[in-house]
């Protein structure tokens, strides 16, 4: 009777401790509904089935963490003391990470069995296993979508993204991305560890604003990003216009912080493809916002993201273009005023592409934005002399020709030998080519200027510093520089026959006036009108060009205008 009480008993255990792992396992696995109270709960039945008084875990990312004490202890059973050491257990994984777990009992406690010794072992193996993937997870968690700041990062917020998508949240939020304005300053006063506490403090104030209802992360530096519902745009602009954020809460110091933003309010008809539909919308607008004299707050539309689909179409066609010759030079008389006698021409680029023109700003712009402009500045020279070649060669009259080169060719210190070689391809005398170069602000640009200018000067090649008037650095120009033409900018010319005291008439007569003492020809652009032509020959202003003459024209119209030679006046 008594071997049948005990193996009842040694039966009930099993079938206790069976129900009991089964329940840690559960409490394990069940991601969706996990509870942390559960899985305490479970592993502290288990404890007190084998004795145990204290159980405690620890967890290290590396070796080297452990020798520094730079770890995670965990002690969720403390029942008694713990005198006896009963399972002491360590595992290191591939990547170096340990995890360790000791079990303790009371003094005079029972002993376990040999086989509640191979129970505990899987319970605290198992234990051990889940704690180091948990943490190992957690780990990878914040190395992936964390920066080295602890600031969730770009990954963090493009997963936010995603996640909004598969439900269709986007309508009724806005994305934002802010600058903290002038951060160096503040570092350089209160200190990098100041500077620190402030940028965490300011993150913090904005990412409880959020709270679960959108994400706030680190873009780089002191620039972030944030998505949240549009009842929040108020409040927030509100503190990025200026907060007082205190860095050292012993002595109260603070700082004023304030913030530059692009901001987008998703409209109904936005359709979400990729997180970089948000970000390409915030993103030019923020940059916007930080070079602005106006205002802090650019707000991004969808139009703005039609123009970046148009730069990406212009972009696309761009090499077809240049291969099936649809950019074709346009040329637009330069007329002397007193005469009418046609004295040359600027070439302009008109792109023809399935029959229709594309007006220049929708495509120069773009391919400035690049070294795309290069190529076509130079094709542009080609074109040019295969013209004049072409005029040389049928006897017809020729006059020089004025080609746009970008600023940016001033980067390529073979430009003068590559616009010469072009020149020498064609054998056009260099007294018939004219290059334009607008003013250029930085001192590097300025030497690399005043270089090419005066080479091309050195060979015969005239050049003309094109929209006098409109830039920072005229007058330097024109002094240091062996200019052959000056082009006043349209917007200075008086739109008619003023009083001579009036501003923009004094204004003017003072630019032709040093211009002709300089020695330079003096022309006027966007010259519209018979008074503005008066103008001109009352300041001694001998050339324009402009619509009262003629428009730009094709080759064949402006041949023709090259035959008649000149216009009434």
């Amino acid at each position: 009777m008594a071997d049948i009480n005990h193996k009842n008993e040694e039966l009930n255990y099993k079938n206790d401790f069976s129900e009991m792992f089964v329940k840690l396992i559960d409490t394990m696995v069940d991601y969706e509904h996990f509870s942390r109270e559960a899985l305490v709960d479970a592993l502290c039945r288990l404890a007190r089935s084998f004795r145990l008084t204290k159980v405690v875990t620890e967890f290290y990312k590396s070796m080297m963490d452990e020798k520094d004490g730079e770890g995670e202890t965990l002690c969720d059973f403390n029942e008694g003391p713990a005198d006896i050491v009963v399972l002491k257990k360590e595992l290191i994984s591939k990547t170096g990470a340990i995890v360790r777990a000791t079990a303790y009992a009371a003094k005079g406690t029972e002993p376990l069995s040999r086989e509640e010794e191979q129970q505990l072992d899987i319970c605290i193996r198992a234990m051990m296993s889940y704690i180091g993937r948990n943490r190992l997870q957690t780990a990878v968690e914040n190395l992936a979508y964390h920066d080295n700041n602890g600031y969730p990062n770009f990954a963090y917020f493009f997963r936010h993204l995603g996640k909004m998508s598969k439900t269709g949240e986007f309508f009724g939020f806005t994305a934002i991305m802010y600058n903290l304005k002038d951060f160096s300053d503040i570092n350089r006063n209160i200190g990098f560890e100041g500077g620190n506490e402030v940028m965490k403090t300011h993150y913090e104030t904005i990412r409880d604003m959020i709270g679960e209802r959108g994400a706030v992360c680190r873009v780089g530096g002191d620039n972030f990003a944030a998505i949240f519902p549009n009842e929040l745009l108020e409040r927030i602009i509100a503190f990025l216009k200026g907060a007082e954020i205190i860095f050292d809460q012993g002595t109260k110091g603070s700082v004023s912080v304030s913030a530059c933003a692009g901001i987008f309010t998703v409209p109904g008809d936005f359709v979400y493809e990729r997180p970089g539909n948000i970000v390409e919308m915030i993103q030019p607008a923020c940059q916007a916002a930080k070079v602005s004299d106006e205002t802090d707050f650019v707000y991004a539309s969808m139009k703005s993201l039609e123009d970046k689909e148009h730069a990406a179409r212009v972009r696309r066609d761009y090499e077809e273009a240049l291969k099936n010759s649809e950019f074709q030079a346009y040329y637009q008389p330069k007329v002397n005023v007193e005469t009418g006698k046609i004295t040359g021409a600027e070439a302009l680029c008109r792109w023809i592409r399935d029959g229709k023109m594309i007006p220049p700003m929708e495509f120069i712009p773009i391919l400035e934005r690049s070294t795309d402009i290069f190529r076509l500045d130079f094709y542009m020279l080609d074109f040019v002399c295969r013209n004049i070649r072409k005029w040389l060669d049928e006897g017809k009259r020729v006059v020089r020709i004025s080609i746009n080169f970008s600023r940016k060719h001033l980067t390529d210190p073979k430009l003068l030998d590559n616009i010469v070689a072009i020149i020498n391809r064609y054998d056009v005398p260099y007294e018939y080519i004219e290059i334009e170069l607008t003013e250029t602000t930085t001192e590097g640009d300025y030497h690399k200027l005043k270089k090419l200018v005066e080479g091309l000067k050195e060979i015969g090649i005239h050049t003309s510093i094109d929209d006098f008037g409109i830039g920072y650095s005229s007058l330097n120009l024109l002094k240091d520089l062996p200019w052959n033409v000056m082009k006043i900018d349209r917007s200075l010319l008086p739109t008619a026959l003023t009083d001579e005291k009036d501003l923009s008439t004094v204004l003017y007569k003072h630019i032709t006036a040093m211009a002709c003492d300089m020695g330079l020809e003096c022309l006027t652009e966007g010259v519209e009108t018979v008074e503005q032509v008066q103008i001109l020959r009352d300041n001694s202003c001998e050339y324009a060009q402009g619509y009262y003459f003629d428009r730009p024209l094709p080759l064949e119209e402006f041949e023709k205008r090259l035959e008649a030679g000149e216009y009434p006046v």
